[in-house]
């Protein structure tokens, strides 16, 4: 197989082009269109199970804290609110830390390495998930305990944002690209699980300590219940650990750093893709087209001394390309960001982010509003039922419309694309958003019921799902990380905002017309989706290398 590449490189009419470099753009084969998008292969489950685990908790998280908080009630002020000033703190505590560590693990991931960085994330969130659990509750003033919980959340936030980056962008390097964005929404779908698994382990372990608080009237044990629930989230979290300690740098990845794929005049972006795609195996390691003229004859050259030297002289090069190559990251990074055309796309990403959670999370951190309506807003009865109102209650609003969302966007992402799906998502959540904000009080139980499950289908089925998937399919490798890391913290920004401010803009305003802010947002997020391509079988690696070539030309051209 390899002697055309040999006769093509040493043929006269070739002679004169520059060495070509062909590296493996992705660790798995870049298969026919045989097999169906969602339909994933081993390896790309395995990936799925070792990337997913961060969106898990991350919604798993966000989820707990809400009846956390409620169990704190009784377990330090004796059934009272929370100081308000506190509750916000531990709520809003994990999405102020990954603020924190999107920027720093994307911009670290790019710099450092996958390999070098991925893992740690997890590190700290374990780490911060004990230091949550040992919370001494007996020996603090209830205001100490709290502040305490909202420390730890903190750093839990700062691993739970440092995931996003690191995952989104160790799948990406190593996914098919016709199955990037169904493998994307696969591992982001772990959100809904997240949630539905939070409001079932509410349920069992409140099952579980029925007796203890409901008949003996032991309430104060509920501290038991909130650690358990907060533990639990250890499990997947050391599952998955190793492997992702010891998952490979992504050819991809070194590729990019060497900078290794010129691309010759000859052939044009389009050519390259349908070779890209049309490829049914790509090798594992990064090959020179032309080859030595001893082997030119087909004939293997025994290994000497010659040959050793100049294996050891390209280990060196190949360190000097990578050190170089991050001595020079940053002034690339703003270089690549300086022209309109990428700087346009990047505020694409952030502001559809930004303006998608202040609405996303608006609702979902709030959502004792919607079980209010819905009567599980544990308002009455003993302590036990009241918790477990509330939790019979979540596991309603998200087995209604989270989860099915995510999984109707990975049927049909690779179908639909990204930008449909996010302008149409965006669109639909606005006209519930609409509905619910203009009949708010005149409502039925039922309807309400029916638009908040249409709204949060439609949040799922669209900009919640493809806010992430953008970031990670439209920079190329060299940079993915960093931009994914920004977009991702301009959405966390988003959500801090909407976290604090819902409650003292429903007590002013009223709730209707907190609704209608949200509605705006997602108006607007449908009109910024227009400053973003369509991604959809795009390979922005190969798109930033023709960008590379024209540039060159026209510098050269200048001199």
């Amino acid at each position: 197989m390899a002697a055309p590449a040999r006769s093509e490189a040493t043929s006269p009419t070739h002679s004169d082009r520059p060495t070509t470099y062909k590296s493996n753009l992705e660790e798995y084969e870049r298969e026919g269109d045989a097999r169906y998008p969602f339909l994933l292969s081993y390896r790309e489950l395995k990936l799925l199970g070792i990337a997913g685990v961060g969106f898990f908790l991350d919604a798993y998280d966000l989820f707990v804290i809400n009846p956390v908080a409620t169990m704190l009630q009784y377990r330090l002020y004796g059934g009272h609110s929370l100081p308000p000033g506190l509750e916000g703190f531990i709520k809003a505590g994990a999405n102020i830390g990954s603020v924190i560590g999107q920027f720093a693990f994307g911009y670290s991931a790019d710099y450092f390495g996958r390999k070098a960085v991925y893992g740690k994330e997890l590190m700290l969130i374990i780490f911060a998930t004990i230091g949550t659990l040992c919370d001494p509750t007996g020996f603090l003033s209830p205001s100490g305990s709290l502040i305490w919980l909202g420390v730890w959340r903190i750093i839990l936030g700062i691993g739970i944002g440092g995931d996003y980056p690191m995952s989104a962008s160790v799948a990406t390097d190593r996914a098919n690209l016709r199955r990037r964005g169904t493998l994307l929404s696969y591992i982001f779908a772990n959100q809904g699980w997240g949630s539905f698994v939070g409001s079932l382990a509410t349920i069992i372990i409140l099952l579980c300590y029925k007796h203890t608080m409901e008949v003996d009237g032991k309430t104060s044990k509920v501290d038991g219940v909130w650690r358990i629930l907060v533990g639990l989230s250890l499990i997947p979290a050391f599952g998955t650990l190793y492997q992702r300690l010891t998952l490979p740098e992504s050819t991809r990845y070194v590729a990019a750093r060497k900078g290794n794929v010129p691309v010759p005049d000859e052939e044009s972006i389009e050519e390259l893709k349908k070779k890209a795609n049309a490829d049914p195996g790509v090798t594992e390691k990064v090959q020179p087209v032309s080859t030595a003229n001893s082997e030119s004859d087909g004939t293997q050259t025994p290994p000497s001394d010659h040959t050793e030297e100049s294996a050891d002289a390209g280990a060196k090069r190949d360190a000097a390309q990578l050190a170089a190559a991050k001595r020079s990251h940053f002034r690339e990074f703003a270089h690549y960001f300086s022209e309109w055309r990428h700087l346009k796309v990047l505020i694409g990403t952030c502001t559809c982010w930004f303006l998608l959670d202040i609405a996303f999370y608006g609702i979902n951190l709030n959502q004792n509003v919607v079980l209010q309506q819905i009567g599980f807003d544990g308002s009455t009865g003993s302590p036990w039922n009241r918790l477990f109102k509330i939790g019979i209650g979540n596991l309603i609003v998200t087995a209604l419309g989270f989860v099915p969302g995510y999984y109707v966007t990975i049927l049909t992402i690779e179908k639909l694309g990204r930008k449909w799906i996010q302008i149409q998502g965006f669109l639909m959540a606005a006209l519930f958003l609409g509905i619910l904000a203009g009949k708010f009080h005149t409502l039925s139980t039922a309807s309400f019921i029916v638009c908040f499950a249409f709204l949060q289908f439609f949040f799922n089925f669209g900009a919640n799902t493809t806010t992430y998937c953008y970031p990670a399919e439209v920079f190329p490798t060299r940079f993915r990380a960093s931009a994914h890391g920004m977009s991702a913290a301009c959405g966390k920004a988003g959500a801090i905002i909407s976290a604090l401010a819902f409650n003292s803009l429903s007590k002013k305003v009223g709730t209707p017309a907190v609704l209608w802010i949200f509605f705006a947002c997602c108006i607007a997020g449908a009109a910024f989706s227009l400053l973003l391509p369509e991604v959809r079988d795009r390979d922005p690696d190969i798109v930033y290398a023709e960008e590379q070539r024209e540039y060159e030309r026209l510098h050269g051209r200048q001199h």
